[in-house]
């Protein structure tokens, strides 16, 4: 079964922390424990209970985590060149639209809030490790575990918090209370806190076992795929003042291709036959999902259940009835061109946009949309005219975007399950399901070590990784077009299907390292789409304003609010350290460069 219990009981837990987390215990579903129960061996489970229910955010419903997501659809896709913001134009959520034109500076509220959510987050993993800490194995049969199960994830929202705000206050459990806002947030740099967050995983991967009875506990291969995670982003060595790749560690690649290899190699794990299989929920906990965030639905708790609540203002309108917040970029669907072989079209952005929409007299027009592209634009992305799920009352239709003239016609199509299915809540929270989140699945093993053995100079073994995932979107079902007739026109039919789908392998000729770079970032781009990694990976290759100044360039041709938005090197890797937390320190924070001083 799902780690339900985990989630319901998350915020009737008190969390011993810094912060003050009075508001958990306003509404909690299963009555409050108290503190003196709770600071015992009795208590130990409910505070390792209250460290996963995090993971979706503390308090999410109440915490409005719509805004904060855990998802990142707005720090990791809207923030790249993958997503804009969306919604009801871009005074609706405009601190988010800061985010998008890089106009943040340090009275942010949101991002404020970020970090507060996140230390919350850690806290929690230091109250249980606290209370563990003092009990014996006989008063706790599986202390160890518990121990290691709290050490990854303190170690996730540590990762979180440096590639969010680079420079953060570390500290573990054995730091009093009153003492943590004396910690200075540049006493690590970039490279300690990665270290420090990769010897935490790797201390727990010893006590870890290979499975555990409730689905959802960190095992010993979610943590060894975390940590190749983190060896990842440490191989690309920044400089501390403008953020800049300065070297590429070898001996750390050589650490994820080894993480990796054990995976792959564990036969637990495996793609699913088909990519659009990510979005039901019968496929939830499968062998492609090496770590999800569990989500469950009527399950006793507050509305819907513990839901998403990450992704409530993304449902599009139409049959969810939803906000209709983070929608594709133009930029992105033209990625998904390819060329006559059924190869990506790296130059994609000199040639014309794909699938352009207007919408008159509530009539749709779509034309340029012949070309070649990769089946996944239709997996991921809803075009107007286009089938859209297993939905047969309409196609998807551009009035299901809010501000048309704004944001254009298309809609984020993944992470929500078709609206017609009984796996969707009646109603609001809009578009909910107990579809879990795929926070680390075997695809991204994939093309983690591809993009290892690519910088090793090993880029003959990274070709059969990456066509291993073009292939599966290759034997996917393609999206079928939609032939009924309705009163905003019929869809194109291209053999039967919604678009000329045409990809493939690609072939040893002209794998030169150069070439196979330029592939797997792509491939990374089109498999994880709008998945809400694409921004950290830009930072991570250290290319991030090269591709973004440029992506503004040519979006700000159909999106005018664009104009005047500037990407700035040695600035906007980072979120600025806020006024908020500046005061709570005593002032004892440094601001991230390239942002004014407090």
């Amino acid at each position: 079964m799902k780690l339900k219990n985990i989630f319901i009981l998350g915020t009737a837990v008190f969390s011993i922390s810094a912060c003050n987390e009075s508001s958990f215990l306003d509404n909690p579903p299963q009555g409050v424990v108290s503190e003196n129960v709770l600071m015992s061996a009795d208590g130990a489970d409910q505070l390792c209970t209250a460290a996963y229910a995090a993971l979706m955010g503390p308090n999410p419903q109440d915490w409005s985590v719509w805004w904060y997501p855990t998802t990142h659809w707005t720090t990791g896709a809207v923030r790249s060149d993958d997503a804009l913001k969306g919604g009801g134009g871009t005074g609706d959520g405009f601190e988010t639209h800061r985010l998008e034109t890089f106009t943040l500076d340090a009275t942010d509220g949101v991002t404020d809030s970020k970090w507060y959510h996140l230390f919350v987050s850690v806290q929690r993993c230091n109250s249980a490790l606290k209370v563990l800490n003092d009990c014996s194995e006989e008063q706790v049969p599986n202390k160890n575990v518990r121990i290691a199960e709290m050490r990854v994830l303190r170690a996730h929202y540590y990762f979180e918090l440096q590639r969010l705000f680079n420079q953060i206050p570390y500290f573990d459990e054995t730091v009093a209370e009153d003492a943590v806002s004396t910690i200075p947030n540049n006493e690590f740099t970039r490279e300690q806190l990665l270290e420090k967050i990769a010897a935490e995983i790797e201390t727990a991967i010893n006590s870890l076992p290979e499975s555990q009875s409730e689905v959802g506990r960190v095992n010993k291969f979610m943590a060894k795929a975390y940590l190749a995670k983190v060896y990842l982003y440490r191989a690309y060595e920044q400089n501390a003042g403008n953020h800049a790749v300065t070297s590429i560690n070898k001996d750390y690649l050589s650490k994820v291709v080894s993480l990796c290899d054990e995976i792959r190699q564990s036969g637990r794990y495996g793609l699913l036959d088909d990519f659009q299989q990510l979005d039901l929920v019968q496929y939830d906990n499968s062998k492609e999902c090496i770590w999800d965030i569990q989500y469950s639905m009527n399950d006793g708790s507050n509305s819907a259940g513990r839901i998403n609540w990450s992704m409530l203002l993304n449902a599009p309108q139409g049959p969810y009835s939803g906000d209709g917040f983070f929608l594709p970029s133009q930029d992105l669907i033209n990625a998904f061109q390819t060329d006559g072989n059924g190869l990506p079209e790296f130059n994609y952005q000199s040639m014309a946009d794909f699938d352009q929409v207007a919408f008159t007299d509530n009539f749709v027009t779509v034309s340029a949309n012949d070309h070649n592209v990769d089946p996944r634009l239709d997996f991921i992305i809803g075009r107007p005219n286009v089938t859209w799920k297993t939905y047969t009352t309409t196609p998807c239709l551009a009035t299901w975007v809010r501000d048309r003239g704004t944001y254009g016609y298309h809609c984020a199509k993944r992470f929500f399950v078709s609206p017609e299915s009984a796996d969707m809540y009646p109603g609001w929270p809009w578009g909910a399901s107990a579809l879990n989140w795929h926070m680390i699945r075997y695809a991204h093993i994939l093309l983690w070590e591809a993009e290892a053995l690519v910088e090793l100079g090993r880029q003959d073994e990274a070709r059969p990784l990456i066509n291993e995932i073009r292939n599966r979107s290759a034997q996917s079902d393609y999206v079928k077009a939609y032939t009924a007739t309705f009163e905003h026109g019929n869809c194109p039919n291209y053999g039967g299907y919604a678009a000329n789908y045409k990809i493939a392998e690609y072939p040893a000729a002209g794998w030169t390292q150069d070439y196979a770079r330029q592939a797997v970032r792509f491939e990374s781009r089109l498999e994880t789409a709008l998945e809400g990694e694409r921004f950290f990976d830009l930072v991570r290759w250290g290319i991030a304003a090269d591709v973004m100044n440029k992506y503004i360039q040519c979006e700000q041709d159909i999106r005018p609010y664009y104009q005047g938005s500037k990407f700035t090197a040695g600035k906007d890797e980072y979120l600025p350290i806020t006024n908020n937390q500046y005061k709570f320190s005593g002032q004892n924070y440094v601001q991230n460069p390239g942002y004014a001083s407090f």
